[in-house]
């Protein structure tokens, strides 16, 4: 017979961040609450699929049954600006801000200094051709300042070379601290950042 706390350990360690001692804190806390609360909890994440699509243009998570999420399908956002970052919850922060109205695209991960990870670079590119047609004008880098984000920047710099003569490419400004992720920063600190951006 299988031991289930050791097994949802291990599934929740599995999860960005999370740990040994705190993936079995959650299962104790779960153990801790009531049969009908675990209940919901199951029901959730059995669910998830249901009604969360990945958005066709921006590739990120939304609640929605359609094929492009509430931005995309936004017809008020700036489409001259297309702003890359590395995850759902980067898009999250920068909506937060209420400073940048213009379009995403959601890199899904960011490479390593030694070549490993992935990132949505064809979906990218072809978002980008498909944004030209409709005033592209500034393609913005907007990962954290950190060494796999720098990394992604500069690979992404070369891969963006052939739009460079019709498409400004600029980076957030340094108001973020180094090594700091888009995810943990404040409002006030990212909007500094997107405002403060510079040309690359």
């Amino acid at each position: 017979m299988s031991d289930r706390i050791e097994e949802l350990t291990r599934a929740f360690e599995r999860f960005p961040g999370i740990g040994p001692r705190q993936a079995r804190r959650f299962v104790f806390h779960l153990l801790s609450t009531s049969v009908s609360d675990r209940s919901k909890i199951a029901e959730l994440i059995a669910k998830l699929g249901d009604t969360v699509r990945q958005c066709a243009e921006c590739m990120r998570y939304a609640h929605g049954g359609g094929p492009v999420c509430n931005v995309c399908s936004d017809t008020n956002r700036d489409d001259s600006q297309l702003l890359v970052v590395e995850k759902d919850q980067d898009l999250q922060a920068l909506e937060r801000t209420g400073t940048y109205k213009g379009r995403y695209f959601v890199l899904g991960g960011v490479l390593t200094l030694s070549g490993k990870g992935t990132i949505r670079e064809k979906e990218l590119l072809k978002n980008i051709e498909m944004r030209m047609k409709k005033n592209l004008k500034e393609i913005i880098l907007a990962l954290s300042a950190t060494s796999e984000g720098e990394n992604t920047i500069d690979h992404l710099k070369h891969a963006l070379l052939p739009y460079r003569t019709s498409i400004k490419l600029s980076v957030l400004g340094r108001g973020l601290a180094t090594g700091s992720e888009l995810e943990y920063s404040d409002a006030e600190t990212l909007s500094g950042a997107l405002q403060n951006r510079k040309e690359t």
